[in-house]
């Protein structure tokens, strides 16, 4: 006899069913869990006041970015890149001296080329002269000699005019603060100079460097160490404006220089850094060059400019009162160290402070070492001219 319940079969297949759903559930339900909930959020905005749900979706928004904020002053500062402004409304693309620069974008296998340790490894078809030349014009060939200086005059103001407005008292005053009061910056930071000096160059140079080392920024490290341990706040801005493209580097280095000028409201002097370019016919390069207790120093030409009826260089007299006082003690530390100041109807972005001036140290035909002895120079006599005029004097 059987017992109740005995030899009943079970089912596993209702069984399997269940696991298998179970498992499903465990891991569907995470995924959709998210939709579910979302979909219960919009359910309940839709019956909410319009005024209710734009409050709950200000507070779900995701907070905002800090604003990053300047480094801290210091002696000498080398910050990173500033943030870009919007275009300008006027920038110059081209700078000129004597001759004007070829204004073409450059590459990375342009910019670059390996300087060779003297001319001597150079093949003769590619050997260019070099000629070094005082272009002091002390005698007042072509300049108009004034008291301790000397001036070239571009424009069609008499000269009379010119001498008033130069000789203005110095007025640029130095704060007793520790923050920045000299900015120092390069819209050609990539411009080099000849590597040797025994009267030969490349001509399959192109007179460029991306190598802060071997360009401009170490011309202008050299001042603003100067400045610094003569007790001047000084930053100095190592970006590169003119690379990868030669092109717009005066709209790159305007808003650059805007920029620091809006974080640092006691900057007073404002100076771009720059070498020149000059070249005679038959490929033969000058290098402006004085001799001092025999060493051989590039010198220096100061750019100051003048209005051109457009408005954007109302207060160009405090400009040129600046270079006409700088130059004259450049003039005291080494006699003809300075070519005439260069006073033009161009901008090269003064229209933005009234202490701003276009520093040309030598050419390309110069060598770094020349230029860096200038600069030490430079350093000194801005140093003097700026402490002697400090307010709590």
């Amino acid at each position: 006899m059987k017992r109740k319940g005995q030899g009943r079969k079970i089912n596993i297949i209702p069984l399997l069913t269940i696991i298998a759903a179970s498992s499903a559930a465990f891991w569907v339900l995470p995924m959709i869990s998210p939709l579910l909930l979302k979909a219960a959020s919009i359910s309940a905005a839709l019956s909410m006041p319009e005024g209710v749900v734009r409050q709950i979706a200000e507070q779900l928004k995701p907070a905002e970015p800090q604003q990053v904020e300047p480094p801290p002053p210091a002696a000498v500062i080398t910050p990173p890149n500033p943030q870009r402004l919007p275009e300008p409304p006027t920038v110059e693309a081209v700078e000129t001296s004597e001759t004007i620069e070829q204004q073409t974008p450059e590459t990375e296998k342009d910019i670059q080329i390996t300087q060779k340790p003297n001319s001597l490894e150079i093949p003769k078809e590619y050997k260019g002269n070099v000629i070094s030349e005082d272009l002091s014009d002390r005698e007042g060939r072509h300049a108009i000699i004034m008291d301790g200086f000397r001036l070239r005059n571009d424009t069609a103001l008499p000269t009379d005019d010119i001498e008033k407005a130069a000789m203005t008292p110095f007025w640029i005053e130095l704060e007793n603060t520790a923050e920045p009061q000299v900015l120092i910056y390069h819209t050609h930071a990539t411009e080099s100079y000849c590597p040797y000096d025994d009267g030969f160059y490349d001509t399959r140079y192109n007179w460029r460097s991306t190598d802060n080392n071997n360009n401009m920024v170490t011309v202008g490290d050299v001042m603003a160490k100067i400045l610094s341990e003569n007790g001047i706040a000084v930053i100095q801005d190592t970006s590169q404006h003119d690379y990868p493209s030669y092109n717009g580097s005066y709209a790159n280095s305007y808003r650059s220089v805007k920029d620091y000028l809006e974080h640092y409201p006691t900057i007073k002097v404002v100076l771009d850094v720059h070498r020149d370019a000059i070249e005679r016919s038959a490929g033969l390069i000058v290098k402006p060059t004085i001799e001092h207790e025999g060493k051989n120093y590039a010198q220096l030409m100061l750019v100051s400019n003048c209005d051109d009826g457009s408005g954007l260089l109302p207060n160009w007299h405090k400009n040129l009162s600046f270079a006409a006082a700088f130059s004259t003690e450049l003039e005291k530390l080494i006699p003809g160290i300075t070519r005439p100041i260069l006073f033009s109807y161009r901008k090269y972005n003064q229209q933005l402070s009234n202490g701003a001036l276009l520093m040309e140290f030598g050419s390309h035909a110069n060598t770094l070492e020349e230029a860096c002895r200038t600069a030490q120079i430079a350093g000194e006599a801005l140093a003097n001219i700026l402490n002697s005029n400090r307010k709590d004097k």
